[in-house]
């Protein structure tokens, strides 16, 4: 991890955190009583400035964001009575169920005309398995060529192997021959058993998850990783996830991206069982999570701010607290609006571009890889 030059001690107003800040400055890693730490710590302030040193340390002044397509092919789900926070899912015959067609993909991937990225993800479908997908995918490939495919949680992976009883390794294989270029990072939830026997009793296990993703890696298909946060984990709880993420992360190297997901209570079960029906997470910790994770995850290069989950206003603010990624263009999303985000389902280039701008950063359009395809000095008219 670069060592950041600009951390100021006179910014941190918190004694626990000033000890912290000696790590951050020397390129120490950090503890989990240091994770613990910035998370309990009052100076929210000096977490920022923290994560904000060591980011821009990496990144200097540079904001990434992919022109991405979201693509939710079913929402028909083995889990939709176990997964108590999730707002999506529907049951085979239950109103509102879908599956679509291959026709209905391609149709719907042909939306965005300048789309780079198709980010498809959906429900534990049993009619949904290993050639559903390997098809689409393929069909994909052969209409847009040169989009990538960032396609099905480790859950789903899971889920596939288990219905074809195939291993883990075969069906990312067989998928990757298809056509896959990398995977999400959802599915994660928190790797608490506690709190995933609250939250998502038949989900995937920590374990298990983490495995899908070190056969992924050790195929070479890179992946994201994600921590659901703002329902009931403790703090203990968010630092064993990272935890747990920064050891396969040095085992492997395969991650590419770190992306925090806030939470969403409306239309679920959780939700009404904690009385926060129409509220969310704040956004005191909403930044606090992304701040952790740039600095708790010293071995990840990039954190992304989701605005569809917080807000455009608040992953600009994010911008300045350790984040050097944007979630991207999207065109249409659903799983979370379905759990009450008010956010649109999309954003335009040049809206993207003024919440970078406006953070006093400079926006770089990526591909899936963060390898660099534009850097926007200019408007995007003159930049095209």
């Amino acid at each position: 991890m670069p060592v950041p030059a600009n951390v100021s001690f006179a910014r941190l107003k918190d004694p626990a955190l000033r000890a912290i800040g000696a790590k951050v400055a020397s390129g120490t890693r950090l503890s989990a009583a240091d994770g613990l730490t910035l998370f309990e710590t009052p100076d929210i302030l000096g977490v920022g400035h923290l994560a904000n040193a060591a980011n821009e340390a990496k990144h200097g002044n540079v904001v990434f964001f992919a022109a991405n397509q979201h693509i939710n092919p079913t929402n028909v789900c083995i889990l939709r009575k176990t997964c108590v926070f999730c707002s999506y899912a529907r049951l085979p015959k239950e109103a509102g169920a879908y599956r679509y067609t291959m026709d209905q993909v391609y149709a719907e991937a042909a939306a965005n005309p300048y789309v780079r990225e198709f980010h498809i993800v959906g429900g534990l479908d049993m009619g949904a398995g290993l050639e559903y997908y390997a098809e689409m995918f393929r069909g994909l490939k052969q209409r847009h060529p040169d989009v990538h495919i960032k396609a099905l949680t480790a859950v789903e992976i899971a889920h596939i192997a288990r219905i074809e009883k195939m291993s883990n390794h075969d069906v990312l294989v067989a998928l990757r021959e298809a056509g896959l270029d990398t995977l999400p990072g959802g599915g994660a939830e928190v790797f608490s058993k506690g709190v995933r026997a609250t939250i998502a009793e038949k989900k995937l296990n920590a374990e298990d998850w983490i495995e899908v993703h070190r056969v992924a890696h050790g195929l070479g298909i890179r992946t994201n990783a994600t921590m659901l946060y703002g329902h009931v984990e403790s703090h203990e709880d968010r630092i064993e996830h990272l935890t747990m993420l920064r050891d396969l992360q040095d085992e492997t190297g395969g991650f590419l991206t770190y992306i925090p997901l806030a939470d969403h209570p409306d239309n679920n079960e959780l939700g009404v069982t904690l009385g926060r029906q129409g509220t969310a997470t704040t956004g005191f910790d909403d930044l606090r999570n992304v701040a952790v994770g740039r600095l708790f995850l010293d071995n990840f290069d990039h954190v992304k701010t989701h605005w569809i989950m917080v807000t455009p206003f608040l992953s600009q603010i994010a911008l300045s607290w350790g984040v050097n990624d944007l979630e991207g263009t999207v065109v249409r999303e659903k799983i979370y609006h379905e759990a009450g985000a008010h956010t649109a389902q999309g954003l335009a280039l040049d809206d993207l571009l003024a919440l970078i701008r406006g953070a006093g950063r400079v926006p770089v359009e990526r591909d899936s890889l963060y390898n660099t395809l534009r850097t926007f000095d200019k408007s995007a008219a003159e930049a095209a």
